[in-house]
């Protein structure tokens, strides 16, 4: 091997490494609970976190829970956006929790990211609101009389220190003295596009104040949208993402498009480095299940349809027995009474 091919493949096993520790945090969702942590010790003892993470955990001990309930958000709308893809989503229960997938600069890698990040700053936030968290509340800079006319009052989500704590925590392994790989500039620039997800969406929610609910006085605040509606907005920046190369821009190094075609990529874009791989086959090493034996639609042209699914190899049918309920009845008072019924039916799995 030649020297300078043995100096890429140390580079990309530095990359590997340092992108793999930068998610590690995640495996906090594999904890039933961390709302026990009441001591500055216990933060030591938490899988995967890098030394400055345990030192924001022993300073934010009462936060650490939202981070888990984040982090436990992230993979479970991952896993519901991803779940009719080659990658579902799947996890390990080892570091990474993603397995290698999360190593690579693709653009599987740039959801994960950005839902992690999102994750993170929407659990914060909403711990913020219902009073679990002594260092923050309703956001009290939403007041007076908007220019619709109604009035500011009620309690508003506090997006701003859940997106502050995100950033604290998150982004702490990338923003690391001297982490200017361009896949850390990647893993920011998608970490930020997490949290613009939740920003752009805020929405604002109202109540009627009168006689027989006449709305004479409507007040009004600002909530967080669900977080199932920020996993479909992330969704769909992935199916957009563009793929980017590193380039010296004044003295700095920023990511542009690798293709000069393609207009500029925005704050919200998810962006990534190299293509993905097809996730068809198996590679533990890798931390890819691949297709064999997943359900697939036979019916659909889609990406879950049975041809593109299982990759060409073909599919199995088999005459599966569901049991459901049915001939459901309301009894007085109060309960709803149901038989169970068998139903045939045809379910389609990759070979």
């Amino acid at each position: 091997m030649s020297p300078r091919s043995c100096l890429r493949s140390l580079r990309l096993l530095v990359f590997a490494v340092f992108s793999a520790a930068a998610s590690n945090w995640l495996y906090l969702a594999k904890l039933s609970s961390v709302g026990s942590i009441s001591e500055e010790e216990t933060c030591e003892k938490l899988k995967g976190l890098i030394q400055r993470q345990v030192q924001l955990c022993k300073r934010n001990l009462e936060v650490m829970d939202s981070v888990r309930r984040g982090a436990q958000l992230a993979i479970e709308e991952c896993q519901y956006q991803f779940r009719n893809r080659r990658w579902n989503c799947s996890t390990l229960d080892s570091l990474p929790v993603f397995g290698k997938v999360v190593t690579q600069g693709t653009r599987e890698a740039a959801f994960v990211y950005a839902i992690s990040s999102a994750g993170v700053a929407f659990a914060v936030t909403r711990a913020c609101s219902s009073g679990e968290l002594e260092k923050c509340g309703c956001d009290r800079t939403v007041h007076g009389v908007s220019p619709q006319g109604f009035q500011w009052s009620g309690c508003s989500d506090n997006i701003a220190y859940g997106v502050a704590f995100s950033q604290s925590f998150v982004d702490v392994r990338e923003r690391s003295k001297g982490a200017s790989s361009s896949r850390a500039l990647m893993n920011l620039h998608n970490n930020e596009a997490g949290r613009k997800a939740i920003l752009t969406h805020m929405r604002v929610e109202c109540k009627c104040h009168g006689v027989s609910g006449s709305c004479e006085v409507k007040t009004c605040w600002r909530a967080v949208p669900p977080f199932r509606q920020v996993g479909h907005a992330l969704k769909e920046k992935f199916d957009g993402a563009t793929e980017v190369e590193p380039r010296r821009v004044g003295s700095s190094r920023a990511l542009v498009p690798r293709n000069a075609q393609f207009k500029p990529h925005t704050d919200e874009d998810l962006v990534y480095l190299e293509p993905s791989p097809d996730f068809c086959e198996q590679d533990m090493r890798s931390g890819v299940l691949g297709t064999r034996g997943r359900t697939c639609n036979k019916t659909s042209k889609a990406i879950d349809g049975c041809e593109l699914l299982c990759c060409g190899r073909g599919f199995h049918t088999a005459q599966v027995e569901l049991a459901e309920r049915c001939g459901c009845r309301f009894h007085w008072c109060c309960f709803v009474k149901c038989r169970q019924c068998q139903r045939l039916v045809e379910m389609h799995t990759c070979r």
